[in-house]
């Protein structure tokens, strides 16, 4: 393949990064205010933990919703290109956070609330589903194979600065307001604010072009299957469980530190809302920087060392993370984020190019949105409720670090079965379950 001159690439990169960051930031709003507000203004109960949860499950379905739009995005991805379907989810995403913005609670609509709620909160994963796949593909097609854990990683970096945004867009609101403006009207300015960023984004998303390795297969009359997706399971189901697996300590992991975390400081920690807002926010900065450097890291040694650095690392700091936040202090507190993150990191950061490298280009988009999706199912969406019910049941941490722990064993697992990707070339990956020809893999000079 060849190389895309650095001007271009950077371009294709900053595209992709600042529409992920978008989507992430609709998507991660939605998690931080589910903890936070949505449990008092759409599931006014007595018991505030089970409000929580009731939030929560609204969380859990837009997770649900993910596997559909990966399937439908990834179906007309390969067979129309990844540019035009990047369009579209930016404005499924930003209108429909806008539109949470806007709505009335319980107090005003009584049980419509939560149901409008919950239907807004459908659109914004089946968006999401299409999302990540699209993003990552554009960047992975486009430049020096050498560095693609590198370029590829930065559209990952999305999904910590949507969270740096999005929670320091709450901190701030919360920490200028007082307790009732904040839940009367404080918590609306995030979401009309989605309306602002995706403007901004489509038009720069807008001016890139379509990924070359999905062009150069257009002119060797590399046919698409007519449903991408039963290509995938014919010749790469193999691919989509080794995904799948190495999904379940990444995914499980994040949304434990950045959303479940708001759950646990401010009620079994006792810790003030702002405390711990403030080190997600200082945790998701560093976890912003740390992600590329994970992914040049996979460029030199390696896939696979990386990412099981990162799974194996973050079961052993489960262990130590919520002792950390029982301590009150904001030092450890962020300590404990901080680092949890930059673990998390190292199986983010080269993830892109890792999916990307195991399915061949006319199921690609397919095959990675359905690999990554599926896994939100069991993974990130319910891991904010397992933790929840866990804590509301066993009153102790002890069961949420096991769980981690749990998840990291499948991630290890799958990753040591896989084989190694970094050297494989795009544009040659034959449509072959579980391994790839070896006329498709190029050592690099």
């Amino acid at each position: 393949m060849a190389n895309t001159p650095p001007a271009r690439i950077g371009k294709v990169v900053g595209a992709s990064l600042i529409g992920t960051t978008i989507e992430w930031y609709d998507f991660f709003l939605y998690g931080s205010a589910a903890a936070l507000v949505f449990n008092k203004l759409f599931f006014p109960t007595e018991d505030e933990l089970t409000g929580t949860l009731l939030a929560f499950l609204t969380y859990a379905v837009g997770f649900v919703a993910r596997p559909l739009g990966g399937l439908v995005f990834g179906h007309y991805g390969d067979r129309l290109g990844r540019k035009r379907l990047l369009v579209i989810s930016l404005l499924m995403m930003g209108g429909s956070t806008f539109l949470i913005g806007c709505m009335p609670t319980y107090a005003a609509l009584g049980a419509g609330a939560p149901l409008l709620l919950t239907a807004l909160r459908l659109v914004q994963g089946f968006a999401l589903g299409g999302e990540w796949g699209g993003a990552v593909l554009l960047v992975s097609e486009h430049g020096d194979p050498r560095n693609r854990g590198f370029w590829a990683s930065w559209p990952q970096a999305g999904a910590p600065g949507g969270n740096l945004i999005a929670t320091g867009v709450l901190a701030l609101l919360a920490a200028v307001q007082s307790e009732e403006a904040f839940l009367a009207w404080g918590w609306r300015v995030a979401f009309l604010l989605s309306g602002v960023l995706v403007l901004i984004g489509l038009w720069i998303r807008l001016t890139v072009t379509e990924s070359p390795v999905f062009q150069q297969a257009l002119e060797r009359q590399e046919a698409a299957p007519k449903a991408p997706i039963v290509g995938v399971v014919r010749h790469h189901w193999r691919d989509v469980l080794v995904a799948m697996g190495a999904r379940m300590a990444e995914n499980v992991s994040y949304y434990v530190i950045t959303a479940f975390v708001l759950v646990y400081g401010t009620t079994a920690a006792g810790l003030p809302k702002g405390t711990v807002l403030n080190a997600v926010l200082i945790g998701s900065a560093i976890h912003f920087i740390t992600i590329p450097v994970w992914g040049a890291l996979s460029d030199r040694i390696g896939r696979k060392p990386v990412y099981l650095l990162g799974a194996v690392g973050v079961g052993l700091w489960a262990f130590a993370f919520f002792p950390l936040i029982d301590t009150k202090s904001f030092f450890l507190v962020t300590v404990a984020v901080t680092v949890g993150l930059v673990l998390h990191g190292a199986m983010y950061g080269p993830q892109a190019a890792f999916f990307s490298e195991l399915f061949a280009t006319r199921m690609r988009y397919s095959g990675v949105s359905i690999g990554y999706q599926l896994a939100s199912i069991a993974a990130g969406g319910v891991a904010p409720l397992i933790a929840v019910a866990l804590l509301d049941a066993y009153g102790s941490s002890v069961p949420v670090s096991v769980y981690v722990v749990a998840a990291a064993i499948l991630t290890i697992i799958a990753v040591v079965a896989s084989r190694e990707t970094r050297d494989r070339d795009l544009s040659a990956i034959e449509p072959t379950s579980g391994a790839v020809h070896a006329a498709a893999i190029v050592k690099e000079a």
